[in-house]
């Protein structure tokens, strides 16, 4: 199964609308309102048009809307929007709801069918140069009820019932965010690969079902980016849970981060990009890093994978575990860190004899400069995890 770059490109309004985080308007305020839309998304680098918008406060269409994000050509249509609940707040607007058409797209063998995106209490705050948040559109929930993709006729993946709640930052506190999946679907017979495709019937894993759920936060004012949970969810194999905490990612880093990547999309292929890459790598000195963790609770799939692999071998589960329990010291040498190599060595000894949970941290003593962290990985990486205070441990 391949689906190919520009159908994701087409896909990529909603995700910006995803991730972006009007007492009584009159009906010819409806193109005030459409340029104010304009300005706050051109400031997240998406350029908006429509061929014509009409209603008044309770109803404003906006018809013909193509949308162009950094690197594309041609801007890609997306037909119609519908603003319900204009009102003006504090010299801006809010939107109760803002509301596309179903979304459905055809390339090569694959069909993707997405169902109309609904966003509520949508901000758009008037300009105000001494208010950074001013360039920001922000709204408090969105929800997609469903997205499909089908190949050759079969459905390959679905997701259901996907909601984002989001609390703006005021009053110096920061952003919080929430967000899930209900259900998602996979269907791995599709893939083409006749290897993986052994390796998944062997594994029993031909129709995969789950839910994503994720929450975290962000402080505009020193840029403090926290991701809490970012869980995926397989049945019958596990759950992968991701955390990140990071800083310096402030208004003013993500407009120059914008303002690079757009010069980079506009160079033309071939072009030498190293001058753009070095200023990316001085703009990244920017940031700090805080912590992370990874961590696998398993359901399954660790004995699931040791049957498959001793059956492979004409051996037992138990002495496939033993192997690799074996191997592991030899491995981890390799990082020159007795006491890291130690604790990966009695995590994966724990976790074979008893498949619970794996979870890897890093959590450095003080906030780590990202700059710091690249200088490491190239001159000294076998110190890098002392940097970083990287532990392991399992069925914790």
């Amino acid at each position: 199964m391949t689906i190919h770059r520009p159908l994701f490109y087409k896909l990529a309004f909603s995700t910006i609308l995803f991730t972006l985080p009007l007492q009584g308007a009159y009906a010819q305020d409806a193109n005030a309102v459409a340029a104010r839309f304009k300005e706050l998304l051109a400031a997240q680098s998406v350029d908006l048009n429509w061929s014509s918008v009409s209603g008044d406060a309770s109803k404003m269409v906006f018809d013909g809307v193509t949308f162009n994000a950094p690197g594309e050509k041609e801007p890609f249509p997306i037909g119609k929007l519908t603003f319900e609940g204009v009102t003006e707040e504090n010299g801006g607007y809010k939107v109760d709801t803002v509301s596309t058409e179903p979304y459905h797209v055809t390339e090569d063998k694959a069909v993707i069918d997405v169902s109309a995106m609904t966003f509520s209490g949508v901000k758009l705050p008037a300009a105000n140069p001494a208010d950074p948040l001013a360039s920001l559109l922000m709204y408090d929930s969105a929800q997609i009820d469903s997205v499909g993709i089908k190949v050759a006729d079969k459905q390959v993946f679905s997701l259901s019932n996907m909601n984002i709640e989001v609390t703006p930052p005021v009053d110096d506190k920061p952003m919080e965010f929430t967000g899930s999946a209900e259900k998602f679907t996979a269907d791995l017979t599709a893939l083409e690969d006749p290897q993986s495709k052994v390796i998944i019937d062997g594994l029993g894993y031909q129709n995969l079902s789950g839910n994503l759920e994720m929450a975290g936060s962000w402080q505009p004012s020193d840029g403090r980016m926290a991701l809490s949970q970012y869980d995926i969810t397989v049945d019958n194999a596990g759950t992968l849970g991701m955390k990140f905490d990071f800083g310096g990612y402030t208004l003013a880093f993500v407009k120059s981060l914008q303002d690079m990547q757009k010069k980079m999309a506009d160079q033309p292929a071939g072009a030498d990009n190293s001058a753009q890459g070095l200023a990316m790598l001085g703009l990244m000195q920017q940031l700090t890093f805080h912590g992370a963790n990874i961590r696998f609770d398993d359901d399954s799939l660790t004995s699931k994978v040791l049957a498959y692999v001793a059956k492979q071998q004409s051996m037992q589960p138990k002495d496939i575990a033993n192997q690799a329990k074996a191997i592991v010291p030899f491995l981890t040498a390799q990082l020159n860190n007795p006491e890291l190599s130690g604790q990966i060595t009695a995590a994966v000894n724990k976790f074979l004899d008893d498949p619970k949970s794996l979870e890897i941290v890093a959590a450095p003593a003080s906030p780590v400069p990202f700059a710091m962290i690249a200088a490491g990985a190239m001159s000294a990486p076998t110190e890098l995890p002392k940097t970083l205070g990287v532990t392991v441990t399992a069925n914790e």
